[in-house]
């Protein structure tokens, strides 16, 4: 008896290792059709759906389990999305969040050299930016801004500039504001937390992961501010947040 048992588990698991490799030669095939060089100015929907449900069967897989809350404070139409940043896991679960909003981040080139996936968010309008260079870093901001004025996708960013391995938040990179002034569109702050603990947790303990929308600061708002003040007042917010027991 105990030995049929364990044979029904042995192909249980067996059938959904089988399932999830099938899945997995299917997109990397699929990635093929994307262009790993191309800046693209519309997002193909078919991908988009790729990475939102591959994803969300990853987050299952990894045993990660979201708490989400401000939801109710995103605007209407596009918007500019600022956050910290504590882990490689934080895009990849804040696009999963956002899905329907159809989020485009603006990321270091490194993430576009990515198996797979590097074309696959190529193709979901993600754009490379340079932080050596300030003149193309501001041509990303350009693009960022296009996107957005054109109603093609809402945009993410990192103002810290990159993961901050410590407590509070990194000096912000006030420029990545200008995207949503050039675009006239809202901003959105928001904070993540235990996306750091993904790592040391799995495989034998779940992880919770928080995301916190703060606030959403309106078109005009924005219009009327500085960057400097944008990337105050968003900075304050987040470290209110973090700083919460």
């Amino acid at each position: 008896m105990l030995i049929n048992i364990l044979l029904i588990i042995l192909c249980i698991v067996l059938g959904i290792v089988g399932v999830l490799a099938a899945l997995f030669i299917f997109i990397a095939i699929c990635s093929l059709f994307a262009d790993r060089n191309k800046t693209y100015d519309k997002e193909v929907p078919f991908f988009r759906f790729i990475l939102s449900y591959s994803t969300a069967i990853a987050a299952v897989l990894i045993r990660i389990k979201l708490k989400v809350t401000g939801m109710e404070k995103l605007p209407e139409g596009r918007f500019l999305l600022v956050c910290n940043h504590r882990s490689k896991f934080d895009p990849i679960l804040t696009w999963l969040v956002f899905r329907k909003y159809h989020l485009a981040f603006i990321s270091k080139p490194e993430n576009f050299k990515v198996p797979i996936y590097g074309r696959i968010i190529r193709s979901c309008c993600f754009m490379p930016i340079d932080r050596e260079n300030p003149r193309e870093a501001l041509k990303t901001v350009i693009q960022a801004a296009k996107l957005m004025k054109n109603d093609e996708v809402s945009v993410a960013v990192y103002p810290e500039g990159t993961r901050n391995y410590g407590e509070g938040l990194l000096p912000f990179h006030n420029a990545v504001f200008k995207a949503a002034i050039k675009a006239n569109v809202p901003v959105v702050i928001m904070t993540v937390r235990g996306t750091e603990n993904i790592h040391k947790n799995y495989p034998l303990r779940r992880s919770v992961v928080y995301l916190d929308v703060l606030d959403t600061l309106s078109a005009e708002k924005v219009k009327s501010m500085k960057t400097a003040e944008l990337g105050s007042y968003s900075a304050k917010l987040m470290l209110r947040k973090l700083e919460e027991k």
